[in-house]
Parts: C-alpha cells; sequence; structure tokens
C-alpha cells in the first residue's frame, strides 16, 4: 500500500514498557515523497509541522566538540518530520493532516 511504502510506523521496543508516543513523527522513505514537499502542503493550510530535531553536531555551537557519528541522526534529520500531536485532535483533523500527506505521493 502507498502508507505502507511512505512511512514505518513507531513500534514497542520491549514487551517490558511501554511508550507514550508523545511526539506523533514520520519517516519518509526515499523516492516517494519528501519531507518538505509535505510539510509546506501542511503549512498551505495553516498546519504546523517541523523536521525532527536537528542532530546537535550540526549545531554552531557544537561544531568543535567530539562526536560519534554513524549517518543515522542526519538521515533521520533529513527524512523525518514531527506532525501536529496531542490530546485534543479530532477525528476530521487526523483525518486532513493524512490526507495530505498522502495526496504528495
Amino acid at each position: 500500500s502507498p502508507v505502507k511504502d511512505l512511512i514505518c510506523s513507531q513500534k514497542e521496543w520491549s514487551e517490558d514498557c511501554f511508550s507514550n508516543f508523545w511526539l506523533t513523527s514520520i519517516i519518509f522513505n526515499e523516492g516517494l515523497a519528501t519531507r518538505e514537499k509535505v510539510r509546506l502542503a501542511l503549512e498551505k493550510v495553516n498546519i504546523e509541522a517541523r523536521p525532527l530535531w536537528k542532530p546537535l553536531h550540526l549545531q554552531a555551537v557544537f561544531s568543535n566538540c567530539l562526536s560519534y557519528l554513524n549517518g543515522s541522526s542526519e538521515e533521520m534529520f533529513t527524512k523525518g518530520l514531527c506532525l501536529p500531536s496531542g490530546s485534543n485532535l479530532k477525528d476530521f483533523e487526523i483525518f486532513e493532516i493524512s490526507k495530505i500527506i498522502l495526496d504528495q505521493i
């Protein structure tokens, strides 16, 4: 399905703990849509979405600090998008956000 090809959902890491998934974010796979294309489509209808947090080693204040890198944080930053989230989102709002994302692929 297009949705399955576009994103991978968050999963529990263990049966011993449970995440509250307080931040709804998606990672875009190569080729179907880009984080920025979707972010701008949401912005056009006044829905705020933000890139995942910029890795510390890419921020000027930490540019000279020692870091241990394998490319994961940079990839997450370029492919990840934080979506509107919160306990007060209505079903129609979730549907609207989902439709805009799907329309971009």
